[in-house]
């Protein structure tokens, strides 16, 4: 049985039955398998516990936020 795992930060509801919903009909296609073998985790954790370029993700959104934000 196919299994995927996702590492992310958090996530609402409904973002994670899309995710799973998506991935599972994508990869079901691409491998040619029954979606119902599929087997889909999600394991949410702090943007704190994340690091890009040597900086915790959590600043790094705050700071694309910041440039982007409408006026």
């Amino acid at each position: 049985m196919p299994y995927i795992s996702v590492e992310s930060g958090a996530l609402s509801d409904a973002q994670k039955a899309e995710l799973i919903q998506r991935l599972t009909q994508t990869a079901s296609e691409v491998m040619h398998v029954p979606p119902e073998f599929f087997t889909i985790t999600i394991k949410e954790l702090p943007d704190q516990n994340f690091g890009i370029g040597g900086r915790a993700i959590d600043k790094v959104k705050a700071e694309y936020i910041q440039k982007h934000q409408t006026i």
